[in-house]
This record gives C-alpha cells, sequence and structure tokens, in this order.
C-alpha cells in the first residue's frame, strides 16, 4: 500500500515562508491554505504543512521547538543529478536560507543541505542509480 506523508512544521511568519519556498520552486495547494497554514507540494505522495506556530500548537501539548537553536528533524529531498542538488541549494541560499553542512561527496552520492528561515534543516541529495545494484 502506498501511503502519503505529511511533514508539519512551525513557522513565524507564514508569507515569508511561502515566499523562500515559492523561490524554490515548490507550489502550495490552495485546497488547505489560509492565513494560519498551507500545504507545500514535495510530490504526489509526501506534503509539508507549514502553520504559523499558533496553529502548530494546536496539534501538540510539548512546547515547540525553536529551530534556529535546537534540531527537531532534518529533511531529506532527492534530487534527479549533482546539478540539481546545486540548483535546489543555491536557490535557497539566495531566497535567505542560511548554509548549513559542507558539501557531502562520496563519489556515488552527493548532497547539500541548508536551513530555512525558520531554522528547520534541509538536505538535498542525488544517489547514483547505478550504484545501488552494487
Amino acid at each position: 500500500m502506498s501511503r502519503q506523508i505529511f511533514v508539519n512544521l512551525a513557522v513565524n511568519d507564514l508569507d515569508k515562508s511561502v515566499e523562500f519556498f515559492t523561490q524554490l520552486g515548490f507550489e502550495f495547494d490552495p485546497n488547505f491554505t489560509d492565513d494560519k497554514a498551507t500545504c507545500m507540494i514535495i510530490s504526489d505522495e509526501a506534503f509539508v504543512m507549514l502553520l504559523v506556530e499558533a496553529r502548530f500548537s494546536d496539534f501538540t501539548s510539548k512546547p515547540i521547538v525553536d529551530a534556529t537553536t535546537h534540531t527537531e528533524a532534518i529533511l531529506a529531498l532527492s534530487a534527479d543529478s549533482r546539478a540539481q542538488v546545486d540548483e535546489l541549494a543555491d536557490k535557497a541560499l539566495a531566497a535567505g536560507g542560511q548554509p548549513s553542512n559542507e558539501p557531502m561527496d562520496e563519489g556515488f552520492m552527493y548532497g547539500r543541505s541548508f536551513q530555512d528561515l525558520d531554522g528547520h534543516l534541509w538536505e538535498v541529495m542525488y544517489m547514483d542509480p547505478s550504484a545501488l545494484g552494487q
């Protein structure tokens, strides 16, 4: 059975977050968008709900992590090529994101990382499909 995944992230300024991710090439589902939340489309099966902190708090009794000082998760996206890794990471930095780790190059696997406007950690990874069988 195929499953969908919805990752939920607390954001400080929804409009700025939408602008940031739009510059990276992502689109949003208007059916799940209002002034407190939006649904960013990663693929047909993967979505990121960006929720203002007050709305995010409706779903948990725990304190919200300040992602600028604590790591809550590392979100990894696949890429179709090394060039696509660089393109997305460069767009993130140009849109106001911050660098995270140094680029990782294992030959068959290449990745870069960045922090979004709220400090959430993102990785963009390419793995050479011919290396998977080895």
